[in-house]
């Protein structure tokens, strides 16, 4: 049976990369900087220039381009430091090779909200939402959730108080936020315990769901085999042995 391909560029330590394969999809991960926990086939390279030479071997591309030239911790400096937007360029690059993609951002970024998507609407431990931009040429895009209301605070203080709730802040360090353990725990990544990977990961169960959409209603979907539903019940949650 043919399974689906993606290619994950900009891949960190493999939060989106764990939810296409959960859905049944093969992975290949690109990333600028060594990811040696990534759970995948892993290439060092520039994730850009990996994006030309390799993404006609996809059905899809995945980017989750560096997001502090959005972010309201930094928005677009730190400390003299800019950040540069590839959003931009990793949308044109999908258009002129004709392949489906989603790109993936904070609150913010440049992209289309074709997707929103929150913890709470998977039932995790953080809010953390992320925007999601699907180019499934021809096709819709994928149903959105509807937005669960949260259960309460995420933990931690602000302003000078301190808030105790259900969700933890998986970002920076001290004041309440969480530590790795609970970060772990909270988004469902079990196979990195770098901070900084945690950080910046988006929980498995996002990509899982808006990849059983595109196997369900994308260009692959359509034209693989005439029951979508059937292949994706077959396809789903195979086996991984992470110590391999």
């Amino acid at each position: 049976m043919t399974r689906p391909r993606v290619l994950d560029l900009f891949c960190c330590a493999g939060g989106a990369a764990m939810g296409y394969w959960r859905a049944g999809f093969d992975v290949v991960g690109v990333d600028i900087t060594s990811r040696p926990r990534y759970p995948f086939r892993f290439v060092l390279a520039d994730a850009l220039d990996a994006m030309r030479e390799m993404c006609q071997e996809f059905h899809l591309v995945h980017a989750s381009p560096p997001c502090q030239a959005h972010t309201a911790l930094t928005k677009g400096t730190n400390r003299g430091r800019t950040y540069v937007d590839l959003i931009p360029q990793m949308r044109e690059l999908c258009e002129w090779y004709g392949v489906d993609w989603v790109i993936e951002n904070v609150p913010g970024a440049g992209i289309r909200k074709d997707l929103t998507l929150c913890g709470e609407m998977f039932g995790l431990g953080v809010i953390r939402h992320r925007h999601f931009e699907t180019g499934w040429l021809g096709v819709p895009p994928p149903e959105q959730p509807k937005h669960i209301k949260h259960r309460g605070p995420v933990r931690g203080w602000r302003h000078g108080v301190y808030r105790d709730g259900p969700y933890i802040a998986a970002y920076g360090k001290g004041g309440g936020k969480g530590n790795v353990r609970e970060m772990q725990t909270a988004m469902d990544i079990t196979w990195t315990d770098v901070h900084d990977e945690l950080t910046e990961a988006i929980p498995p169960a996002y990509t899982e769901y808006i990849a059983r959409q595109f196997i369900s209603t994308g260009r692959w979907g359509a034209t693989a085999t005439p029951n979508a539903q059937d292949r994706l019940a077959a396809l789903s949650r195979p086996s991984l042995d992470l110590a391999s």
